[in-house]
């Protein structure tokens, strides 16, 4: 018969854990350290159970604090199923048959208190509030302001800072969306091959892209004009609620040039699904060239019902 006599002998119990618990904490920790990889840049991959590659900042912050708190979610558990597992094979009836009458053990309700709260707390302070105040305003120079402005069911987005450059983002469906009628309101032919070649992703490429430049600090207002929307770019850790009659402000400081695609993440109508977001990250050199490029069609009044990218393939 077992008779507990304290916190001691249950330790010297869990320090010989059998060698199966071992071995799936191993496989465990195995599996984390695939599944950052199971997203390609800037777009979701099938089966994948990571976070997609950061291109900003406050996505390659968000990455860390995840890393830790997967593994340390992981090992705890790990821990917990591995004790679960040994106490019923080990403390059963067969092995016990008059089960222990201890109420309690003050050495060890004790460390199960203080432990868990001191890991939470160095996860609020050391991360998450770190995090929070970071990626709340823009500090130090703005090098650019994007307003971007939730409607039922699209997106319109302005550059206050570049002429009022202004236009609406609307989903593409896949190339069977573009008419005759549209293709010959085309300036460059490139745009229609693009289109039909490349076959824009189902519910994520859009009509007109954000572009904004590599290395520069964004300023990012987001207001609504109808319902509650929600401006959602998870390669870059932005998801901000685009509420009527208030401005919200977040940063964007694009690490690399590629495509970083996001959706409307609040509930909004029937149209919310048809509400995807592209940015495009471009070289500052090519940004200019875009922004002279809409100036333009802006000043001759020719604006184009196909995607108006600022990387077309020649």
């Amino acid at each position: 018969m077992y008779n507990h006599s304290g916190f001691a002998p249950l330790m010297r119990r869990i320090a010989a854990l059998p060698r199966f618990g071992l071995a799936l904490m191993a496989t465990m920790l195995v599996l984390l350290g695939i599944s950052g990889t199971a997203f390609a840049d800037g777009v979701p991959a099938a089966w994948g159970i990571g976070l997609q590659a950061p291109a900003s900042p406050v996505a390659d912050y968000v990455a860390k604090f995840h890393d830790v708190l997967l593994v340390l979610i992981t090992v705890i558990s790990a821990f917990v199923l591995v004790l679960l597992i040994y106490v019923v094979a080990r403390y059963n009836k067969k092995a016990n048959p008059v089960p222990s009458a201890v109420a309690h053990n003050v050495k060890l309700e004790v460390i199960w208190t203080l432990v868990p709260a001191l890991i939470l707390a160095v996860l609020f302070f050391v991360y998450s509030m770190p995090l929070l105040y970071y990626s709340d305003r823009a500090s130090g120079q703005v090098d650019l302001t994007l307003k971007v402005t939730g409607h039922q069911w699209y997106w319109s987005y302005e550059y206050p800072d570049n002429n009022g450059i202004s236009f609406d983002s609307h989903a593409i469906w896949d190339s069977s969306t573009v008419t005759d009628e549209d293709a010959a309101k085309l300036v460059a032919d490139a745009q229609t091959g693009w289109l039909i070649k490349n076959k824009p992703l189902r519910l994520l490429e859009v009509d007109n892209r954000v572009v904004l430049p590599v290395g520069k600090m964004v300023r990012v207002l987001v207001a609504g004009s109808d319902v509650e929307h929600s401006w959602y770019v998870p390669a870059v850790a932005v998801n901000r609620m685009s509420v009527p009659g208030h401005v919200s402000e977040l940063w964007i400081k694009l690490d690399h040039e590629g495509l970083f695609y996001g959706q409307c993440s609040m509930i909004c109508g029937n149209g919310h699904g048809y509400m995807p977001i592209v940015i495009e990250g471009v070289s500052p050199d090519k940004f200019a060239a875009w922004t002279q490029n809409k100036k333009s069609a802006a000043a001759t009044g020719i604006y184009l019902n196909a995607p108006q990218l600022a990387s077309i393939e020649k």
